[in-house]
């Protein structure tokens, strides 16, 4: 590292959806770019749906041009991962401009989806899946 090189000042939350956690840094005044685990965003996740999903609070709040985004994600599959940023991205955002909380909550990007996969349990086959009964 350069010694006129500046460490930039960055906002940060934790996002979590199922058993995906992910990292979310936005730094302040940057041109949009999207880094999620080393590669581009579109890269990434691939689909445009699940791009559009975790970038939906930057472009709720405006921001779509003016910050950059650093995410580190593990755990989970993508569709989860995507939740995740989503709600970390939410996170960061309203320590940034603590005025869009009531837009992000009305949407429910501040929510922790709390849905996670139920145990098994004993003498059934899945968590509720009993074994087929039999007369004879």
């Amino acid at each position: 590292m350069q010694p006129s090189e500046k460490k930039r000042q960055y906002f940060s939350g934790v996002g979590k959806r199922k058993t995906a956690i992910a990292r979310v840094k936005v730094f302040e005044g940057g041109t949009g770019d999207a880094m999620v685990n080393g590669m581009k965003i579109k890269e990434y996740f691939q689909t445009t749906y699940l791009v559009d999903n975790a970038l939906s609070p930057v472009k709720l709040a405006n921001l779509k041009g003016s910050v950059d985004l650093e995410v580190i994600t593990r755990g989970g599959g993508k569709a989860a991962q995507s939740d995740a940023m989503r709600h970390g991205l939410s996170r960061a955002l309203l320590l940034l401009t603590p005025e869009l909380r009531s837009d992000l909550k009305r949407v429910g990007f501040l929510r922790r989806d709390a849905r996670i996969k139920e145990r098994k349990k004993p003498g059934l086959k899945r968590a509720r899946r009993a074994p087929q009964w039999q007369k004879r």
